[in-house]
């Protein structure tokens, strides 16, 4: 899939400590940090516990949950890394989902105008998706990654051992990013995602298809690191799903991202078929397997509005117009498609009736 840069920094590893250790022989003694949130700092760190104070790492614990992706939790990284003799040299290991890893990446790219830091992704979502691209960020005003940076950790060690403690609704949450990769740019790995069995769930494979999964998203990201262009397709089916994300949240009603990126993605293969001549039978049939995996979020015609307006706010539109991915068929996208406030209410009312 082409050679880029970044690809190095991917590392797949079956022996996480052993591959830490490489990495942290690179920084002196006394500078090496550790960020995790809660639920891994009790299922996981413990287990670490020899390794980090033979290594003298430091650490510093962020409650879980996005509602916890705000700025406090940025400023108690900064003092812990402060009144811890942090400094340009330190290294900040973050230890989490993608949560964790956006948040602590953003207090380290901004803590002395940047340290370096290294990401162990401990969801599927967030191996397949946060963990790779260079992307931090932060929820702010009631808005998703409103604010944010774009900087590469110095590596990404993806082990799925940690995937044998998520529940089925995180870890299918992560397959529909999985999924968006096969539809976006390789047919061969939509194939293979509809073979496996999340039933069983065998890891080795799994390792093997995330492998997959993450060099889809590493060809867009290394031709265009900055999302000018072509890594747009990334955002397949997040105009929709940020929608309804944010609009769920404010409901008390949160989705996991995973699933609104399920129901985007449903929402914008109709678009697809409307503007771009995307084939009606895949269609149905992407349409039908993402019900059976997802379900359906409960909308009617009065959240249109506030959906819509959700949408105007999405960071990738230009000049007020809003901008779509589309698909004119499985792994051919069309980048900057503008789609007109009917035609957009029209795949939500499609999208009410299934």
């Amino acid at each position: 899939m082409g050679n880029s840069k970044i690809n190095s920094k991917i590392i797949f590893s079956h022996n996480l400590e052993q591959e830490l250790l490489k990495w942290i022989g690179k920084y002196n003694p006394g500078k090496i940090f550790l960020a995790t949130e809660e639920t891994v700092n009790e299922l996981w760190i413990s287990k670490f516990e020899g390794f980090i104070k033979t290594n003298g790492i430091k650490k510093v614990v962020i409650p879980a949950g996005e509602n916890n992706k705000k700025i406090e939790s940025v400023a108690k990284i900064w003092e812990f890394l402060s009144q811890n003799g942090g400094d340009r040299k330190s290294l900040l290991i973050n230890i989490g989902g993608g949560m964790l890893t956006d948040l602590a990446g953003f207090a380290a790219t901004t803590f002395k105008r940047g340290i370096d830091f290294l990401n162990v992704p401990t969801t599927l979502l967030s191996q397949v998706d946060a963990s790779v691209g260079g992307k931090t960020g932060i929820n702010f005003g009631g808005f998703k990654n409103e604010i944010g940076t774009f900087k590469e950790p110095v590596a990404v060690i993806i082990n799925t051992d940690f995937l044998k403690t998520i529940d089925k609704e995180n870890f299918i949450s992560g397959f529909a990013e999985m999924i968006k990769h096969g539809l976006i740019y390789s047919p061969e790995h939509l194939d293979e995602l509809k073979r496996f069995d999340l039933e069983d769930i065998d890891y080795d494979l799994l390792q093997e298809i995330i492998s997959h999964s993450v060099q889809v998203k590493e060809y867009f990201v290394a031709n265009d690191p900055t999302e000018k262009n072509i890594r747009k397709a990334l955002n397949f089916g997040h105009t929709i799903g940020h929608a309804f994300e944010s609009y769920a949240w404010n409901q008390n009603r949160p989705i996991q991202h995973g699933h609104a990126v399920a129901y985007g993605m449903i929402a914008e293969l109709y678009l697809s078929v409307k503007i771009c001549n995307f084939p009606q039978s895949d269609f149905q049939n992407l349409t039908n397997w993402l019900l059976k995996l997802y379900g359906k979020f409960q909308i009617s015609a009065n959240d249109f509005d506030s959906l819509f307006e959700l949408m105007t706010h999405d960071k990738k539109n230009e000049a007020d117009r809003i901008n779509f991915t589309l698909l004119s068929e499985i792994g051919k996208i069309e980048i900057n498609q503008n789609c007109e406030r009917d035609l957009i209410y029209e795949s939500l009312v499609n999208y009410v009736n299934l």
